[in-house]
């Protein structure tokens, strides 16, 4: 999958921040400012949540980086549920506040990509994982091993955005899709991965190291 070039604001977001700033402008003009006022605040938080800082990835050929902006919330052996293999679970939270832009965490190719209908309860809850709507990513390494990424909606996350098919070549730290509005997602490791961060951690996507191989 080739990258698109984007700006420090995402393309996804684009139509609301004009649709909010074209509101507050035209409250503005009829009624004045001070009626526009909670308007621009809409805007303000639009344009914060659809940033989209360009990443450097910078750890070593082992290293596997966050798919995602936000907090760990789970560090766990588990089964990958979708490759059936034994797996180490990272879960990365992220709130309204996060850049939700998702990168690959290694170079593979896409074995398949998989749309799950579900519910959209709160992401930061561990049953958010089996039961809401998500996208799943299976990648397949060079050394022929296959780890999987899960892109699970949240409570007000509506729309899940993955630009990834099956046969496409992503590259560690590339991005591939976009969450809108608070979310999670779930990367599943093989389970000799060796953990680099702890549950509480603040991590960000294509630079933070979650594990190493």
């Amino acid at each position: 999958m080739k990258e698109t070039a984007h700006p420090w604001l995402a393309r996804e977001g684009w139509p609301f921040i004009a649709a909010t700033v074209a509101a507050a402008a035209v409250v503005a003009w009829l009624a004045g400012f001070a009626w526009s006022l909670p308007l621009w605040l809409l805007a303000a938080f639009v344009v914060q949540f659809f940033r989209d800082p360009p990443r450097q990835v910078q750890a070593g050929p082992r290293a596997v980086v966050s798919p995602a902006d936000g907090r760990i919330v789970k560090v766990e052996a588990v089964r990958d549920p979708n490759t059936g293999g034994d797996a180490l679970l990272f879960s990365v939270f992220m709130n309204v506040f996060n850049v939700h832009s998702n990168r690959a965490p290694v170079d593979g190719v896409v074995e398949k990509v998989q749309y799950r209908p579900g519910a959209f309860i709160n992401a930061g809850l561990d049953k958010a994982s089996e039961q809401n709507e998500a996208n799943v990513i299976v990648l397949r390494m060079a050394n022929g091993e296959r780890i999987s990424l899960v892109q699970v909606a949240g409570l007000i996350a509506r729309r899940i955005l993955c630009y990834a098919k099956a046969g496409d070549q992503l590259a560690r730290g590339q991005r591939f899709g976009f969450i809108r509005f608070g979310s999670r997602v779930d990367v599943y490791l093989p389970r000799h991965a060796r953990p680099m961060i702890a549950v509480g951690d603040a991590v960000y996507a294509g630079t933070s190291v979650l594990a190493e191989l």
